[in-house]
């Protein structure tokens, strides 16, 4: 991988991890229609601590005074916990269920699961689901609001966000809007929610790069470095814009890109 190759896959990292649009399926797609193969899934999993860490940085409040919370509360009773301190919890149980699925489902991650056709198929599918949620979720809790069974329920969700094409932040806002929660309190617990899942994952592939097949370490850290920087800009950006406007943009880019992919791949245009 080129030094070019690896600043345009960070940058597609970056803007669409945060964008219900799926980063994994990019990562899939960008390179098949510029003829540069797949990167790998180990490439893709470490390039995510990037944009990781623009969630520490733009959440870092929020994060500090969460974990501050946590640790000063863990003898209070549950129900005389404040809001950070029981975010905190919802998080460790929210990141349950993809740490479970992701560790026994690796093997179909690193391989079978990266199919162009697949990755087609969940961008349009999921997009009835994203607009399902937003014509059946009142939008009406704030996030002070959650409690355990919403933590699990988005949770679930986000382990959905395994099969390439479905996105991590499609699936977990899209869970908060069937939970009720407006638009802004969705994205910012998505956002928080996928902390800990993305760093797990990140770490535990750190061991194939530079590996037999795998991206070497320059591109991944260049890629990794722009990674951090669109994804801190797409974070403004998505927040500012869910204030004020629904999730039917994101389907409209969906469908007809799911529909170009599957069309290429079927004509073998591209592939996987």
């Amino acid at each position: 991988m080129s030094v070019f190759q690896a600043i345009v896959l960070g940058l597609v990292q970056g803007l669409t991890e945060f964008l219900p649009i799926s980063s994994s399926g990019h990562l899939l797609i960008v390179p098949a229609m510029a003829g540069w193969g797949d990167p790998g899934a180990a490439f893709t999993a470490v390039i995510q601590l990037g944009t990781m860490a623009a969630v520490l940085m733009f959440f870092r409040v929020d994060l500090i005074r969460i974990c501050r919370a946590w640790l000063a509360e863990l003898r209070i009773p549950f129900a005389e916990r404040s809001t950070e301190a029981n975010l905190g919890w919802f998080i460790i149980l929210g990141t349950i269920p993809i740490s479970i699925f992701g560790f026994v489902f690796r093997n179909q991650i690193e391989s079978g699961a990266r199919s162009l056709y697949l990755v087609g198929t969940m961008l349009i599918a999921f997009s009835f689901v994203m607009l399902a949620a937003e014509r059946f979720g009142q939008r009406d809790r704030p996030l002070k609001e959650i409690n355990g069974r919403d933590g699990l329920f988005i949770g679930v969700w986000q382990a959905f966000a395994l099969i390439p094409g479905v996105s991590r932040s499609g699936a977990t806002i899209s869970a908060g809007l069937f939970r009720n929660f407006d638009r802004t309190a969705a994205a910012r617990y998505s956002f928080l929610l996928s902390v800990p899942a993305v760093v797990l994952s990140g770490i535990f592939e750190l061991r194939n790069i530079g590996g037999e097949g795998s991206v070497g370490f320059v591109p991944t850290a260049v890629a990794t470095v722009v990674a951090f920087i669109s994804g801190y800009a797409a974070i403004a950006w998505l927040l500012r814009y869910l204030a004020h406007h629904s999730l039917a943009i994101f389907v409209a880019y969906r469908i007809p890109l799911g529909v170009l992919v599957i069309a290429l791949a079927a004509s073998g245009t591209i592939t996987s």
